[in-house]
């Protein structure tokens, strides 16, 4: 949508005089609020712009691989990289994910993160989807599972920069993920990032479905 503009002859707020926001195109949701104090244009613009971009969900997409091996159900989890999660295991595991926006698919953009923090192709498999799950922060995210198998002594991951120390001004290097690793679901939902364990949990439900006779 273009900018905000205020309505055709001032449209004004029920209280106090403030002016409304009813009158601002482009802006669903907004419609009927208005501030209790008087705003100039410049102020009802920046007031909209922060309401609207905290109706902006950020979305990523990831891809859990899975094996059966003996019968029992594996998942392959990365540990972050970077000196936040140095020295952490039990929730600083992750699906393979990333963010995306524009006309990428959630799918392609699965497939494109996965490659890019583990170096790796992804195994040949039919995908099933995991559907979304909302983390802490607000993010959406979806995944899919894929059946396959790979060495995670192969993983080779991508690298991000950051200053650190914060405030030294030196900017280092960090892999995206500093290892990968093969667990059963209960070890991967001890390790994993709260907000994914649901995925386990709905593959899990998956193979016992799948392979009850």
């Amino acid at each position: 949508p273009g900018r905000p503009r205020r309505g055709s002859g001032g449209a004004r707020g029920s209280r106090g005089g403030g002016w409304g926001l009813s009158g601002l195109s482009g802006l669903s949701g907004l419609s009927g609020w208005s501030c209790p104090i008087p705003l100039d244009g410049n102020a009802v613009r920046a007031v909209a712009a922060g309401r609207l971009a905290r109706m902006v969900v950020k979305r990523s997409a990831g891809l859990l691989l899975f094996r059966t091996s003996g019968g029992f159900l594996e998942v392959l989890l990365a540990h972050m990289g970077g000196p936040y999660w140095a020295a952490r295991d039990e929730g600083a595991w992750t699906v393979p994910k990333g963010e995306y926006a524009g006309d990428e698919t959630a799918w392609a953009a699965a497939r494109r993160e996965f490659a890019e923090e583990l170096g790796l192709p992804v195994p040949d498999g039919e995908p099933v989807p995991l559907g979304e799950a909302r983390q802490a922060g607000g993010k959406v995210v979806t995944v899919w599972a894929v059946e396959g198998d790979l060495d995670p002594a192969l993983v080779r991951p991508g690298t991000f920069t950051m200053e650190w120390p914060r405030g030294s001004g030196a900017v280092r290097t960090f892999p995206e993920v500093d290892r990968a690793a093969w667990y059963a679901p209960e070890e991967a939902a001890r390790l994993l990032v709260k907000g994914q364990r649901v995925f386990v949990e709905r593959l899990a439900a998956h193979v016992r479905g799948r392979d009850e006779p």
